[in-house]
């Protein structure tokens, strides 16, 4: 008998351990998504070509052009098969360069570019801004329709960007009294610092950027993209409008590491498209991983949206730090959107002086996100025509759905969570798991459907609870907000 029963917990706590490790391992697929190995550039550059620009002409004095003697440059290790191009130590001046396939440009610790100030050197291209799809400035360096490329080195780009920053401000209180906020950003035009557009296989490595006159390293409708350890330094001699760090835009499996932004706007940001316009390209935003970064002054550490027409989904981000950051996580669209956001899987942030921790909302920023022509007479350049184009509701509507977000504090921020979704779309599915926040307001959840708290502790100096509103099959356990 006693042999009986000891065989039977035997193979009772046998069985059990199995299912702790089937448990463990089924928490492990959540929280480490079986793609992520995916993601980032395949490819490997193999060369003995060393083209050196100054060779070809590049002078090292930031007051005399070099773009057409390091373009040429370019464009010779290109046609001899690919390689390498390099820089003496130096700081050139240059407007918009284009990289090729197979090229590997070193900017070189003691190496300097330096954008060319205004927009007459960055000729018009066909590419996407804000969401819609237009002509605008090329940026300084230009990766367009090309597959393997390299763009590395302990040197700088500093962009200059000041000039843009002191046209928009201008050209914002000439605006806004009009009740054309939400155009400013697209008249005044201004110059990003690197552009990879509908290309394979790219990788950024061991930059500093500084003084965006625009978003620093835009990457659009690519495909395969490495960005790592890049340096964004915007805040330089003030606080430009629209400088975000990385924008990831349209485009699938990207990595994101090692990087450490200072700028003004969005530091980390997805996007995939803007109402009508984004609509009908329908191109989503999916796998991507951010791991291992450090963010600044800015917007937002992590950005979902606004623009969320064409779908961005499969996201994984990790062991990120917000130093003074407006917002850690931020998931935002606006009613005319579409699209919207799911499988986004978020972890291990820790957060200094944030003002908003976690945010969700389907109506950001309405003077920016809603184009109209109130009392408006004047001439309507096309690009406004796709903005101001109706959307209906049953298009429009975004959906944000199955989101986990884990291990996470918080402390001195000004509001803990605002969350806000909407009658006709509830915020459905979000996980939260081990989250601490205390803050000067606890803020609010509102219209939400099947949210699932453990271990979330909430908590306000003011003394005011959480406002919860239209929260339904909300549960909570080892929690109190």
């Amino acid at each position: 008998m006693t042999y009986s029963v000891s065989k039977y917990f035997k193979r009772f706590y046998t069985l059990l351990a199995l299912l702790i490790v089937f448990h463990t391992s089924a928490i492990s697929q959540i929280e480490v998504p079986a793609w992520i190995d995916s993601v980032g550039d395949k490819s490997s550059l193999k060369s003995d070509l060393v083209l050196n620009v100054n060779d070809f002409g590049a002078r090292k004095n930031s007051l005399i052009q070099s773009t057409q003697a390091i373009q040429t440059a370019i464009d010779s290790c290109a046609n001899a098969g690919g390689g390498k191009v390099v820089f003496d130590e130096g700081s050139y001046l240059t407007g918009a360069i284009y990289l090729k396939s197979n090229v590997h440009l070193q900017i070189g610790e003691g190496v300097e570019l330096r954008g060319v100030i205004g927009v007459d050197d960055f000729p018009d291209i066909d590419t996407r801004v804000a969401g819609i799809e237009m002509r605008w400035p090329s940026a300084i360096i230009n990766v367009l329709n090309q597959h393997n490329v390299l763009i590395s080195g302990k040197g700088t780009v500093h962009a200059q960007g000041r000039y843009h920053w002191e046209r928009y401000w201008k050209l914002r209180q000439e605006y806004t009294p009009k009740g054309l906020r939400w155009a400013s950003d697209y008249d005044c035009k201004r110059v990003r610092t690197i552009l990879v557009s509908e290309s394979e296989n790219i990788t950024l490595k061991d930059l500093t950027l500084k003084q965006a006159g625009f978003w620093t390293v835009h990457l659009l409708y690519s495909n395969q993209v490495t960005v790592d350890g890049i340096v964004i330094q915007n805040n330089i001699d003030g606080h430009g409008p629209s400088t975000d760090g990385i924008d990831i835009d349209s485009s699938t499996k990207i990595l994101i590491q090692n990087c450490d932004i200072d700028c003004n706007d969005d530091n980390f940001c997805l996007k995939a498209g803007r109402d009508a316009d984004g609509i009908r390209v329908n191109r989503p935003t999916e796998y991507i991983v951010i791991k291992d970064c450090y963010s600044r002054k800015g917007g937002g550490l992590v950005t979902i949206g606004s623009e969320t027409s064409g779908e961005i989904r499969h996201v994984y981000v990790t062991n990120l730090t917000a130093n003074e950051t407006n917002c850690a996580i931020r998931f935002k669209s606006a009613m005319t959107r579409g699209g919207g956001l799911s499988n986004i899987y978020i972890s291990n942030i820790k957060m200094n002086n944030v003002k908003i921790p976690m945010e969700v909302t389907l109506n950001w920023n309405p003077s920016y996100s809603y184009a109209s022509l109130e009392n408006y007479k004047g001439s309507v350049p096309d690009y406004w025509r796709v903005l101001l184009e109706e959307v209906p509701p049953s298009k429009g509507i975004p959906g944000f759905s199955d989101v986990y977000i884990s291990n996470i504090k918080a402390t001195n921020a000004e509001t803990a969570i605002n969350v806000e979704g909407i009658k006709e779309s509830y915020i459905e599915n979000f996980n939260l798991q081990n989250i601490n926040i205390s803050g000067k307001n606890a803020g609010q959840i509102r219209f939400t459907k099947n949210w699932n708290l453990k271990n979330v502790q909430i908590t306000s100096t003011n003394g005011k609870k959480l406002l919860m509103d239209n929260n339904v099959n909300f549960e909570s356990s080892d929690s109190s907000f």
